[in-house]
């Protein structure tokens, strides 16, 4: 029997990101996976060596790249909409399970729960570390925009980062302090 999970993922690479926005450059969930798997190992690594954290970076990496996996089937809500009001909130994390326990049974079934963590991210902490990587990526792309004078992208630039300031997790902060400001600079600046 053919199992279509992979198939599936491979799909990422279609649902577009940043719907309600005008993009210099359209970002797709895969690569925003990308980014926010690399984040989310950052911040862990970051955790473990400066903050006394017990947290496997590869963990956190394997949960992030399948965190908007089930954007597949349901496509990226836009943010705004999404946490606009609690019913609508509530409604779509009910939709992302289902469409979670839907790729999980494209699974051979002794697999599954190999990829239920990863697709589920059920651990707390390790949830927490890819919500601060997702949000940062999001602040990421702000930038991005802006630098390529998009001005669109201003209002949710500020409202991110100040979600950013206001996230508890003491490596964000960390990386933040030593690593943001890069992001600012052109590629001759960068060398």
């Amino acid at each position: 029997m053919p199992y279509h999970f992979f198939p599936m993922i491979s799909r990422m690479r279609y649902i577009n990101r940043w719907g309600l926005m005008r993009n210099t450059r359209l970002e797709n969930i895969q690569e925003h996976s990308h980014q926010v798997a690399v984040l989310a190992h950052a911040l862990a690594v970051i955790e473990n060596r400066y903050f006394g954290g017990q947290t496997d970076p590869g963990a956190a990496a394997v949960a992030a790249l399948y965190h908007d996996a089930s954007e597949i089937l349901t496509g990226d809500m836009p943010t705004p909409i999404k946490y606009d009001n609690p019913d609508i909130q509530s409604a779509y994390k009910d939709v992302e399970a289902v469409a979670e326990r839907k790729l999980l049974s494209m699974l051979p079934p002794d697999l599954r729960g190999d990829f239920e963590e990863a697709v589920t991210i059920p651990d707390p902490h390790i949830r927490a570390l890819v919500k601060a990587a997702d949000k940062l990526s999001a602040y990421l792309k702000c930038v991005e925009e802006l630098k390529a004078g998009n001005t669109e992208f201003k209002k949710a630039k500020e409202q991110t980062y100040a979600a950013l300031c206001q996230n508890p997790v003491p490596a964000l902060r960390y990386f933040m302090d030593h690593f943001l400001e890069g992001f600012e600079l052109t590629l001759d600046e960068l060398n």
